[in-house]
């Protein structure tokens, strides 16, 4: 397996992951709206459009199979970052925020990078080092966790 920096030609398949993965493991607890709103910001229009805004995505790739993914916004803030079933527990998640860590930290140097997690990756993301800076919020029926890191700089 490969982690590579993913192009306009894995959108697709991006997408299909993130949806899948959002509907058995995340958006049980969202509202009809919140499930929408979320599922809506993973179709291959929404990917394209971060994108063209240059979020920064890369890839797990097994033969031409894309197995996990991770995308930055802005270089401090992680987006996105989904391992599919099979590879889950397995390091492939913390490989891929080392690489876009270390891919951001190579353009820019971030005080903290920050994410919105589920309710059910908050202890892996802790494990990680973060830390919630509030509790469970719901904004437009979607529920999450904001965390920080901090980089110490």
């Amino acid at each position: 397996m490969i982690i590579r920096k993913a192009t306009t030609e894995d959108i697709n398949a991006i997408s299909k992951l993130l949806v899948h993965l959002s509907e058995k493991f995340i958006i049980s607890s969202f509202t009809d709206e919140g499930r929408n709103k979320l599922l809506q910001s993973m179709s291959p229009e929404a990917i394209r459009g971060y994108f063209d805004q240059g979020y920064r995505y890369h890839v797990a790739d097994r033969d031409a199979e894309i197995l996990g993914v991770v995308a930055m916004k802005n270089d401090t803030h992680l987006y996105h970052l989904f391992v599919a079933e099979p590879e889950q527990g397995t390091g492939l998640a913390r490989r891929l925020w080392e690489t876009a860590k270390s891919d951001s930290l190579s353009r820019s140097s971030p005080e903290y990078f920050t994410v919105n997690s589920s309710l059910n990756a908050e202890e892996v993301y802790k494990s990680w080092g973060f830390v919630p800076v509030s509790g469970v919020r719901e904004t437009g029926g979607v529920k999450d966790i904001p965390m920080k890191l901090n980089m110490g700089c």
